[in-house]
């Protein structure tokens, strides 16, 4: 569903600051897996999402997609298949815009702004979707989006991002900003969303119960490579402190940013 083939980056190449971001990267998904990928700061992980989403172009190598070639794609075509959460709670939606307004955009991916989604069905429609984040975000849909707190926005975004099922979602740490109590719901959110439409996922976390607990595969970065992927039976006998040991000897660090919860 996803192959990655011989992925490079490479900043600056050629000058005094060339900096190797990913190395070589190959990693095929099939439709419906979901991968934790945990490692530390400077490891490649956000830029594996951004080449993916196409924000970064690839010194080398091949996406694939569905079947499909994208490497050459620009990032706005690739959205129209790719649904993405950032860390930071305020991207992803338009504070300015009422609740109803945003969904609507979200609801036209792909499509032509059209003023005819605002009916009475598709208002019907965006509540009994909101309903499902039991936020109470279904009687708020004149509501400006700047209005509502980090959280709700987060949850406001991944329902936008998986509004129209997406081919592939990445979350790029989306929980991080959130308060313990928010985050754990909205990765409840999250995870139910996945199952439900079974959409293949890459999700970036420094949580180890979190690595483990979500998803089907867990992956392991370092200085731009791929340095393990723990899936099937290993994956689900793997207790946190046996994954601690094995990233913890894997990139010789500890990086005070891995939590336990």
């Amino acid at each position: 569903m996803l192959e990655l083939n011989d992925v490079t980056v490479v900043f600056n190449e050629g000058t005094i600051n060339e900096k190797i971001a990913l190395s070589h990267i190959n990693l095929h998904l099939d439709k419906g897996d979901f991968v934790t990928i945990i490692g530390s700061n400077g490891a490649g992980k956000s830029t594996l999402f951004q080449s993916i989403s196409g924000a970064v172009e690839l010194s080398s190598g091949q996406i694939i997609l569905n079947g499909e070639d994208i490497t050459t794609y620009p990032e706005y075509q690739r959205s129209q298949c790719i649904g993405r959460l950032f860390q930071d709670p305020l991207k992803g939606t338009a504070p300015s815009m009422t609740i109803e307004e945003n969904l609507s955009l979200a609801s036209q991916r792909g499509k032509h702004f059209s003023l005819s989604l605002f009916t009475h069905k598709n208002r019907q429609q965006y509540k009994q979707a909101l309903q499902t984040l039991d936020l109470g975000l279904e009687n708020r849909l004149d509501a400006k989006v700047g209005t509502l707190s980090g959280g709700q926005r987060q949850a406001l975004t991944l329902l936008m991002a998986t509004y129209v099922t997406p081919q592939l979602l990445l979350l790029d740490e989306h929980t991080a900003a959130l308060d313990p109590k928010t985050a754990q719901k909205v990765l409840k959110i999250s995870s139910q969303l996945i199952e439900e439409h079974h959409i293949t996922t890459l999700m970036i976390t420094h949580n180890m119960e979190d690595a483990l607990y979500y998803g089907n595969k867990t992956m392991i970065m370092k200085d731009g490579q791929i340095i393990a992927l723990i899936e099937g039976e290993t994956r689900k006998n793997m207790t946190v402190d046996e994954l601690i040991h094995l990233y913890s000897s894997s990139t010789k660090e500890y990086n005070d940013r891995i939590l336990l919860k």
